[in-house]
Parts: structure tokens; C-alpha cells; sequence
């Protein structure tokens, strides 16, 4: 399964890596490590994660607050945003 990023989602990532990094030297690393576990858990079980509506999903990031927001088809994920969970809610409809 293949899985894309919507640049919004990619500015996000990389937004929060240089933030985790600023505050301790190796943390923003593992923060992107558990992104990427989180993708790697929704192309295994995609239609397994809490639906936020007809056509989106989030998986929740461990030990950080943020969530993976993504629509997924038969053979694609696409992640619409890397979503702060303190951040106002729903802020990324606009991205669909």
C-alpha cells in the first residue's frame, strides 16, 4: 500500500520534528519514528482507527499528541494532516 502526504500534513511533520528537536537533541527523530509507525499501523488495519467522518480517519500517535488524519482507498492512505491534539479541532476539513 502506498501512502502520500498532503503538503500541508508534510509542512506539519516538519514543523513538529524541528520543535521536538529544539527541546532535546534526538527527540525530534523519534517523534517522525512514531509518525511512522502510525502510518505503518493504518496500512496494516486502515479501517481500524476512529472515524471523524464519512471519508477520514485518525490514528493516534503514541507517547507525543498528535493523530494521523487520512482517507485511504483499496490501495492508497493519503495523510491529509499531522494533527496537534491541543490545536483547534477540525481545522484540516478544509484540506478534502
Amino acid at each position: 500500500m502506498n501512502f502520500f502526504f498532503h503538503p500541508k500534513a508534510a509542512e506539519e511533520l516538519n514543523e513538529a520534528v524541528q520543535y521536538y528537536e529544539q527541546c532535546q537533541p534526538g527527540l525530534g527523530l523519534e517523534f517522525a519514528e512514531e509518525i511512522y509507525a502510525a502510518i505503518a499501523r493504518i496500512e496494516e488495519y486502515p479501517n481500524a482507527w476512529a472515524a471523524l467522518s464519512e471519508n477520514t480517519r485518525r490514528c493516534l500517535v503514541n507517547r507525543f499528541p498528535f493523530g494521523v488524519i487520512f482517507h485511504s482507498t483499496s490501495d492508497t492512505i493519503y495523510v491529509i494532516a499531522i494533527a496537534d491534539l491541543h490545536r483547534r479541532p477540525g481545522y484540516w476539513e478544509k484540506r478534502l
